[in-house]
């Protein structure tokens, strides 16, 4: 796969890609500040329980599986480990553009 600092590349470009929706998003939020972010586990929120409750509902689906955030916390997660493509993640931010325009 490239060794260690491909993984690393491939890690930061994945988190950027969804960071970055979440960072300009007007219906999503992230939940952590910059500097403690992870590049693994994505926590985001809409600001609704009952809006959150639908986003994970509607993105499974649509075919996208484990969104929903941990039982004490709430919202969504998204876990983009190494084996998780690109594509995995390019796919989870159209849903989410297109879930913003339909629930805003």
């Amino acid at each position: 796969m490239g060794g260690l600092e491909e993984m690393k590349k491939r890690n930061e470009k994945k988190a950027a890609l969804l960071y970055d929706f979440l960072d300009n998003s007007r219906l999503f939020k992230g939940t952590v500040v910059k500097k403690d972010r992870s590049l693994m586990n994505v926590p985001f929120i809409t600001g609704s329980e009952e809006l959150d409750k639908k986003f994970v509902s509607e993105a499974k689906a649509a075919g996208l599986e484990n969104l929903k955030g941990h039982r004490t916390v709430g919202g969504m997660r998204a876990s983009i480990y190494n084996a998780m493509p690109i594509e995995g993640v390019e796919a989870l931010v159209a849903f989410m553009e297109e879930f913003e325009k339909k629930n805003i």
